[in-house]
């Protein structure tokens, strides 16, 4: 499992959001120093999201997007406003690696398709979903602003065809909350897709982590493999806990060679 700290973006400036609320911010100073100082503390992924284009479109922060890739020794893959082919292409011309589809994916998953055969290995889909009272995980579009009347388990069936880089699952009500990560969500995930998973929301401390590393489910495999298979997570993407210093970067990456 490897490690994704997070860089959010939002007008120009590195912000953590509780809960994707835009209302409760905090700002880490300049986003490219930011990531720098992660990649040189050993991590071996970035997690980097240009927020005000997730909620409009307009991709504002994408010189600062492709400013971190420029900076950085380690692959960093992106999201947020990610609408069309042409903005794939432009991301990864400028040195991102891998490239997240969300609201666009839900909205013309044609695009999922073509975007997958065109750039193999190099887009993911994020999925990021609200509780609710009736058990539901409703899939949110448009910066977490809107909600798609899709459960994770609808979508992940829609697209379950599409050969993705990963799946990027983030429970919205856990984000930046440091309240420990929906364990019970990413099993049913794990269970629903053959796709790598990766977990965001809600870590905050190097105890999260190995739960996280040690979360195993047991699904059907096929024939040539056994009967039964095991699926693990394939990374953990984390932002407050690192910034706030309440794990280094480090200790995050040797927790994810544990399990508990």
């Amino acid at each position: 499992m490897d490690l994704y700290p997070a860089v959010d973006i939002r007008g120009g400036s590195a912000v953590r959001l509780k809960q994707g609320d835009f209302d409760r911010q905090s700002e880490y100073g300049d986003p490219v120093a930011l990531a720098t100082r992660f990649a040189d503390a050993g991590a071996p992924w970035l997690h980097v999201v240009d927020l005000d284009a997730a909620r409009s479109g307009r991709p504002v922060n994408r010189p600062t997007v492709l400013a971190i890739a420029a900076a950085v020794g380690v692959p960093v893959e992106t999201g947020g406003g990610v609408r069309s082919e042409g903005d794939i292409e432009e991301l990864l011309d400028g040195g991102i690696s891998r490239v997240i589809l969300g609201t666009a994916a839900l909205e013309d998953p044609g695009l999922a398709h073509r975007a997958a055969a065109r750039f193999p290995g190099r887009v993911a889909l994020g999925l990021d979903y609200r509780q609710g009272t009736d058990g539901r995980a409703e899939v949110a579009i448009r910066g977490w602003e809107e909600g798609s009347g899709r459960t994770v388990s609808d979508v992940l069936g829609e697209l379950g065809d599409v050969e993705l880089a990963a799946v990027i699952v983030t429970a919205i009500d856990r984000d930046g909350m440091l309240s420990g990560p929906d364990l019970d969500g990413l099993r049913a995930v794990l269970q629903r897709t053959v796709l790598p998973v990766i977990a965001s929301g809600g870590v905050g401390s190097v105890a999260d982590i190995e739960a996280l590393a040690g979360l195993v489910v047991r699904v059907e495999a096929p024939e040539t493999a056994g009967g039964r298979g095991e699926r693990r997570l394939g990374g953990v993407i984390a932002g407050r806990a690192l910034v706030d210093g309440r794990m280094t970067v480090a200790e995050g990456v040797e927790a994810c060679g544990r399990s508990v």
